[in-house]
């Protein structure tokens, strides 16, 4: 018999009970589209009854809205249609890397209502510096939100590195360690709304999951292409953090111990060969120049230049290397590429699938197996934070109502 058993949970109260059901109605309404109330009854298990007096507290609070009748061609009368309320609680998303800055205000639907984004060098900068530009880059965006009924209530930080308890433990490329950028950005914020953090790659492998093109297909790597490389796994339409919340750090896998120094303190990072810095040089582009620098790169790729493309086609047989090597350990079911390497697609992906199709012992991974793939142009990091907080809302309705 165990000495110290576990403490067990309060048996639950009829506001818990109510609350959970609340929950489920709206999360049924939303993952539908639209329902009537009968259909949501049918597919939570709750009576008729029940049901319509959840989704009355549901249209008070503003959750919901009564749209029109459907017929459902059986005896009775019609149905009102609910749909999840376009005004009201929202979330309000905040990306911070390294050359931008990018801000979104999504709805209860998760449909992208604002969208804000200044590109700007952030490596040289304080933190908090740059926190505060973030923040005042979300207070225009709440304001925007406002003129559109929206109510923010909450935000997520999309940040680069490794990111535990609102606390930046490591970000190389920005420079930062041990970063409370959570508390930086709530004070320059000066609003009072929770502020949670998360890795950037995390969070736009989110929007790609909820809002991308992955289909059915629960279970991908991502990766975040930018000076750095992120990744991220789904696993089963669930987020794969790791045992401290530090997992996908692929570009910081090791292709060569003897290659170039990496800012994290190692050498021959993934990111010394594909990230964007190294790909530029290697093209003969000013290896700092951001946006305009990766727009002259796919220009010169369009237009066949020897270097460009060559310079494109190694990052990718590196890129496939690294990749064969995941693949074989998690087995994913596709790969889905973000950031810079979803415009390079048409010369980064062939040399990495033929790396894949030469390493992946499984045989799944032929050229034509349609697995490794660009990211979709609906879902990003700070898509993906706010879509966080809007998920927070539909959990616990009450909370926010």
């Amino acid at each position: 018999m165990r000495s110290n058993p576990p403490r067990l949970e309060p048996k639950a109260d009829k506001d818990t009970v109510r609350r959970h059901n609340l929950s489920l109605v709206l999360r049924a309404v939303h993952d539908g589209g639209e329902a009537t109330r009968a259909g949501v009854a049918a597919r939570v298990g709750l009576t008729r009854a029940a049901v319509s007096s959840l989704v009355e507290q549901l249209l008070d609070s503003g959750f919901v809205t009564e749209s029109g009748k459907t017929f459902s061609g059986q005896a009775g009368r019609p149905g009102t249609v609910l749909k999840v309320a376009r005004t009201g609680v929202a979330g309000l998303g905040v990306e911070v890397n390294i050359d931008y800055v990018s801000v979104c205000v999504t709805d209860l639907s998760g449909d992208d209502r604002v969208r804000l984004a200044e590109h700007t060098d952030n490596r040289a900068a304080p933190p908090a510096e740059v926190l505060a530009h973030a923040a005042a880059l979300a207070s225009r965006a709440l304001g925007s939100a406002a003129e559109l009924d929206l109510r923010p209530v909450g935000v997520r930080l999309a940040l680069p590195g490794l990111v535990s308890g609102g606390t930046v433990r490591q970000a190389p490329n920005l420079g930062w360690n041990g970063v409370a950028a959570g508390e930086l950005f709530a004070r320059a914020l000066a609003r009072p709304l929770p502020v949670g953090s998360d890795n950037e790659a995390n969070l736009a492998a989110l929007a790609e999951l909820w809002f991308g093109g992955v289909g059915r297909e629960r279970t991908f790597l991502y990766l975040s292409g930018e000076i750095g490389v992120g990744g991220a796994l789904v696993l089963g339409g669930e987020l794969l953090r790791g045992a401290h919340g530090f997992a996908g750090e692929i570009g910081h896998v090791v292709v060569d111990p003897a290659g170039p120094a990496c800012r994290c303190g190692s050498r021959g990072c993934l990111e010394q060969y594909a990230g964007q810095r190294a790909v530029l040089r290697a093209a003969g582009i000013d290896e700092n120049a951001g946006l305009p620098g990766m727009a002259e790169l796919e220009s010169r790729a369009r237009a066949d230049d020897t270097r460009a493309v060559e310079a494109i086609r190694r990052a990718g047989s590196t890129l496939g290397l690294v990749l064969s090597g995941a693949v074989n350990l998690l087995d994913p079911d596709a790969v889905v590429l973000g950031g810079i390497y979803r415009t390079l697609m048409p010369w980064l992906a062939p040399p990495a699938a033929r790396e894949l199709d030469r390493r992946v012992v499984s045989g799944l991974w032929s050229g034509d197996s349609g697995r490794l793939r660009a990211s979709s142009l609906t879902g990003d990091a700070s898509r993906g934070a706010a879509a966080l907080v809007v998920r927070d809302a539909l959990a616990d309705p009450a909370a926010y109502a």
